[in-house]
């Protein structure tokens, strides 16, 4: 298990107190409705001494205080469902609160946020159901830990001050007991959400390339690993467990103290010798009353912890600055694209990815960008996009820095079509609809004869309306590859980003594509990455990359 990284903490702190603030307004009536559960304890408890006294012999209570203390049984459930209800309301805010941010923040990412899907769907599903917790109950169940004893302890004081001192001092040692238990507790909290994420994010990863493990014969051997994942994980839980259970312990420990203390106090109930029977009564009953709030902070601590820990995995992404930039009045309809000695490096201990490269490509021209893997061609698509910046030089758009652009800005004036096309579960109307979600349904059809869609979907049972299953089960290669090149269509941006597209396909397919992409391109910009000799014939003018770098080495030798 790797160490917590320095800084976490702070960051999970930060990230705790202002998702906190941002919730107080619905954190505030379940706080109310506590302190009303507990005055209604408080004279239930009243009632409840003085029915017991009258039936020792002392007093004259009667039917009125037994429907009284019914009465306030009942209005307790209401309030507790109250309370229950405006809990859960906080906590779901909070949760889609957190949830928009993190995928606001891994959609501007991009490819840039190099975690796997299992270990971005783990962050966004798991982390942030583990934060429910802390806003929900812990919060609420913290306050009332502090202010419910307090109220219940004085009432008790005013009919006994020792009484009340010893429920006072009984709950100073609640915190005291949930920090040591907690000590060992928050590490053995992120350890388990660490277990959990690496199990939850391998098995992801192996069901979306399942057929590969068959194809493979890995099934058995990968199910192995992911059972000594599982194994991992059980431990861990059950480590939280135990010491969930400790907690448990020293908190009953402390009840019985706490009662057997006010039971030697008033122990002349006994001999019926003692001078306040109903007050007695009251204090005893009291106790209680006194620990049910702090029984919620007890067993909302520990979700305190892994909210703590999922916190910890969570402010890094969040804590990233907001992308800077100037926004764009409106999309322009023609583009200039100027590469004046760019340069790009992933990591300072390989070659850069762009060395000075320099180009310009005009409105209606295509540019075809070849040359071997590793050359930079899908980097100059990814500095197009706004998923990179460049370290050196300068890219305008229409004689504008590009860097002075938001990122999201990059996106909103390009279409891209990439390698392989994910084809999301929904009917292909939809999958096309994806790129410009307010189209009409003339706009989408018109796409889909562009891009030559509609010539198979005429055979299928529904054809636009036919569903198709994740990841375009049910569509061939290049039939998913025209319905991103439909997208494009109806995305009508004037930049046009073609990484390989016509990569796996085969000879007549490749040319149905290309011909879709050649009549997309015309009258827009277009930069296109390729390694297919055919893409030749119907694009513009070519730039080898990898001519480009063999002789800047062969410059360098000199």
């Amino acid at each position: 298990m790797a160490a917590v990284p320095p800084g976490s903490e702070t960051g999970a702190a930060t990230l705790l107190a202002g998702e906190a603030r941002a919730t107080r307004a619905r954190l505030i009536p379940p706080i109310l409705l506590g302190l009303g559960i507990a005055a209604c304890g408080v004279a239930q408890a009243f009632l409840i001494a003085r029915l017991l006294a009258m039936l020792l012999g002392h007093g004259a209570a009667g039917w009125p205080d037994l429907a009284a203390a019914a009465v306030l049984a009942l209005l307790m459930a209401a309030l507790g469902i109250a309370q229950e209800r405006t809990q859960q309301a906080a906590g779901e805010e909070a949760k889609a609160r957190l949830r928009d941010r993190l995928f606001a923040r891994l959609l501007a990412a991009g490819p840039a946020d190099e975690r796997a899907v299992g270990e971005k769907s783990a962050l966004v599903v798991e982390r942030v159901e583990a934060m429910e917790g802390y806003f929900a109950r812990w919060i609420p169940a913290a306050m009332l830990a502090v202010l419910a004893p307090l109220l219940v302890a004085g009432v008790a004081a005013a009919a006994d001050p020792l009484s009340g001192l010893i429920l006072l001092g009984a709950g100073l040692l609640v915190p005291i007991a949930q920090a040591v238990s907690g000590i060992g507790a928050g590490l053995a909290s992120r350890r388990q959400f660490a277990a959990l994420q690496r199990l939850s994010g391998r098995f992801l990863d192996r069901m979306r390339g399942l057929p590969i493990l068959v194809l493979h014969n890995q099934q058995d051997a990968e199910a192995g690993r992911l059972g000594a994942a599982a194994e991992e994980l059980r431990a861990r839980t059950m480590r939280v467990l135990r010491l969930a259970f400790v907690a448990t312990g020293a908190m009953e420990l402390i009840v019985g103290i706490a009662l057997a203390s006010l039971a030697y106090r008033h122990g002349h109930l006994v001999s019926g010798t003692h001078p306040a029977p109903v007050e007695a009564l009251f204090c005893l009953l009291l106790v209680p009353v006194f620990f049910v709030p702090l029984r919620a902070f007890a067993g909302a601590y520990h979700e305190q912890l892994a909210a703590r820990g999922a916190a910890a995995d969570l402010a890094p992404l969040l804590a990233a600055p907001e992308p800077e930039g100037l926004l764009l009045e409106e999309v322009p309809p023609k583009v200039t694209v100027t590469f004046h000695e760019v340069r790009l490096t992933y990591d300072a201990s390989r070659p850069p990815a762009l060395d000075g490269l320099s180009f310009r490509v005009l409105p209606g021209e295509t540019l075809l960008l070849t040359g071997p893997s590793g050359s930079g061609k899908t980097s100059v698509l990814r500095l197009l996009m706004g998923f990179r910046r460049p370290d050196g030089g300068r890219i305008a758009i229409n004689g504008h820095d590009v860097t002075l652009l938001r990122p999201a800005e990059l996106r909103r004036l390009s279409s891209y079509v990439g390698q392989r096309a994910h084809i999301f579960r929904a009917t292909i109307r939809e999958n096309i609809r994806f790129a410009r979600p307010d189209a009409d349904d003339a706009a989408v059809e018109a796409a889909a004869r562009a891009a030559q869609v509609s010539d198979f979907a005429a055979d299928l049972p529904q054809g636009l309306d036919t569903l198709v299953g994740d990841g375009g089960f049910g569509l061939s290669g290049g039939q998913a590859q025209r319905v991103a090149v439909a997208r494009a269509f109806l995305r009508d941006s004037p930049l046009v980003l073609l990484d390989e597209p016509t990569s796996h396909l085969d000879p007549g397919t490749e040319a149905a594509v290309l011909d879709a992409l050649r009549r997309l391109c015309v009258g827009r910009t277009a930069i296109v990455a390729t390694h297919a000799r055919a893409a030749r014939g119907y694009f513009g003018r070519t730039l080898d990359l990898g001519a480009m770098g063999a002789s800047a080495d062969r410059m360098a030798g000199n």
